[in-house]
């Protein structure tokens, strides 16, 4: 089971790619992440957010856990408009959680 909740079949092949890597990182808590954000976002990325998505997604997954959760500041080269749809999206998802 890969987690993820949407279809990829409309999706182009990179978008397939990168929504797949999303939830095939190796650390169930970054997936999580980046899966459900991909999940949600990742048709309406334009060519210059799915190269800075993929950028980030070329980092260790703690590096990116740490800059999630505020335990590291986030690099100058990460800190983009995508890496802040991730921190907002997963605002949103936590608290339509609770």
């Amino acid at each position: 089971m890969t987690g993820t909740t949407r279809s990829s079949a409309e999706l182009d092949y990179r978008r397939r790619k990168i929504l797949f890597r999303s939830w095939h990182r190796g650390m169930r808590e970054v997936d999580l992440v980046l899966g459900t954000f991909a999940d949600a976002e990742i048709a309406r990325l334009s060519e210059e957010e799915l190269a800075a998505y993929e950028a980030l997604m070329a980092e260790p997954d703690g590096d990116i856990l740490k800059w999630v959760t505020g335990e590291a500041p986030v690099p100058h080269h990460h800190d983009t408009p995508v890496f802040k749809r991730i921190l907002a999206y997963r605002g949103t998802a936590a608290s339509q959680q609770s």
